[in-house]
């Protein structure tokens, strides 16, 4: 990781976690992301065919995938199909682990189409310590007994849609809604690393509509419209010990903080053939307009956050070759970012320099400005029944943040580069109405990040897969690689005429 900053005081705003639900490789719900932290493929819920392959998604298809991310491509699907696909993801280092448990059902006859999934998911949390004072004394430290209940979280998940062909017109026109009731959420334990305990509930709900256009031979156009809503709680449990007299003592502390982030969202993309069918291209547009009303208050900063805005873009190429024997496909997406937030004073403050700032007047604000990009490469390997996948997806994270401290009059610009590397690998097994996968990813350049301070480096984490956090220092990274399964299995009950 480079790091670099100016400015001798530290940054004060510290913000957020931004959800994708459940987008998986795809990008209509664009991550933010500002920290490193590495977490668990908690929104892997359908079976996806090209996760062996490193997720490549633009110019090539993904039967079980694609109808619950654009409900419309459900047009695609003749027959009544039923899949499970559990997953099991674990971050190295003791920092948590997942395991989810999906069943769904595909159908489409005719004029109509549909399906939907429902999902069980427990969580394993990071192992915790218990903290003598604010900055944690390795050779006090003891691992924290937690209660089952507090240990073993658990979230639930459920996806409809349903759609239908417009006759004669080669158009289809559908409409999803998902909903997750959640007691974790993968990483937020990292935002609070110093808790002894954190008590997280809330909901995520998201809604679309698609439009999809295929005729033979020519290209083929989509749409998408979404919402998506995240309402989170966090309780927070610190427990501290001092020194007083001859003694050490324990303190006890409860902060709840919410967490609330509206997304509206609007994905265009194209396919079309080069020269013969065996050859294809794709574009993809993507533009997200993101408002954070509650932005929960973490522990690399010092003052409380307010609201922001965020404008996200990506704008991306695919193209593949499909051989008798497989496929090898490439995506290139570059993500221009602009994020805007602020803390608003709750009563008059007075700055350094003798001025006051009326109460909801703001005292602090953020701007960052990011440049991302993703590559993915995928190769697919296929005989008659049995077939292997390999595949490799790099994620460049790089942005510039611009903070005004009106309270302290201190302007300072803080610059940070990763790259998140993610190989994968995948089996299958194709009979006559059963199709069997496995697909592995491991992930390394995250972690749980950190703050260097004039002391000390002050551990805390950012959370879930999108977030966009001001940090007070320059970053640092004690790296925990991620390992993901998912074991697929499709049963086609039916075969209808298209």
């Amino acid at each position: 990781m480079r790091n670099s900053s100016r400015g001798h005081k530290p940054a004060r705003l510290f913000m957020l976690l931004i959800l994708v639900f459940p987008v998986l490789s795809q990008a209509q719900l664009i991550s933010v992301k500002s920290v490193p932290v590495a977490t668990a493929e908690q929104f892997l819920l359908v079976p996806s065919q090209n996760l062996g392959m490193g997720g490549v998604a633009i110019a090539v298809e993904d039967p079980s995938l694609d109808p619950f991310v654009n409900s419309a491509k459900g047009a695609r699907i003749h027959g009544a199909y039923v899949f499970s696909a559990p997953v099991f993801s674990n971050i190295f280092e003791n920092n948590g682990s997942a395991r989810t448990l999906p069943l769904g059902v595909l159908l489409g006859s005719g004029k109509w189409f549909g399906g939907m999934n429902v999902a069980v998911q427990q969580f394993s949390g990071r192992e915790r310590f218990e903290d003598f004072g604010r900055a944690r004394l390795d050779r006090f430290a003891s691992p924290t007994s937690l209660l089952l209940a507090d240990q073993n979280p658990k979230n639930l998940y459920a996806a409809g849609l349903i759609g239908t062909k417009l006759p004669g017109t080669g158009l289809a026109l559908a409409a999803s809604a998902s909903w997750a009731e959640l007691e974790a959420m993968q990483g937020v334990d990292f935002l609070y690393a110093n808790s002894s305990r954190i008590n997280q509930y809330g909901h995520i709900a998201d809604f679309r509509v698609g439009l999809l256009y295929e005729n033979l031979h020519r290209p083929s156009f989509e749409l998408l419209l979404l919402h998506n809503r995240v309402d989170m709680t966090h309780e927070v449990y610190y427990d501290w010990w001092f020194w007083e007299g001859d003694g050490i003592w324990p303190w006890n502390t409860v902060v709840q903080n919410l967490d609330q982030t509206n997304t509206w969202g609007l994905h265009a993309g194209s396919m079309m053939p080069l020269g013969n069918q065996s050859t294809r291209a794709g574009l993809i547009f993507t533009v997200n307009k993101k408002s954070h009303p509650k932005i929960p208050n973490y522990e690399l900063m010092n003052i409380p956050r307010d609201p922001g805005d965020t404008w996200a873009f990506n704008f991306g190429a695919g193209i593949s070759r499909t051989k008798k024997s497989g496929i090898l496909a490439m995506d290139l997406i570059y993500e221009p970012i602009w994020s805007h937030t602020w803390a608003d004073a709750a009563e008059p403050v007075q700055t350094e320099r003798g001025i006051i700032i009326p109460a909801g007047g703001k005292t602090v604000e953020n701007y960052f400005r990011f440049n991302n990009g993703v590559v993915r490469l995928g190769l697919h390997e296929q005989d008659k029944i049995f077939g292997f996948q390999l595949g490799l997806q790099v994620r460049f994270i790089n942005y510039r943040l611009k903070q005004d401290d009106f309270v302290g009059g201190t302007r300072r610009t803080q610059k940070e580069f990763w790259g998140e590397w993610t190989p994968s690998f995948g089996l299958n097994m194709n009979l006559a109405s059963v199709q069997i996968r496995y697909a592995g990813s491991l992930t390394a350049g995250t972690g749980q990040p950190g703050v260097a301070s004039n002391f000390w480096f002050r551990t805390a984490d950012a959370a879930g897969q999108n977030f966009i956090v001001a940090p007070s220092g320059s970053l640092t990274l004690q790296e925990a690689v991620v390992l993901t399964h998912q074991i697929s299995v499709v049963v086609a009950l039916q075969a209808f005429t298209p």
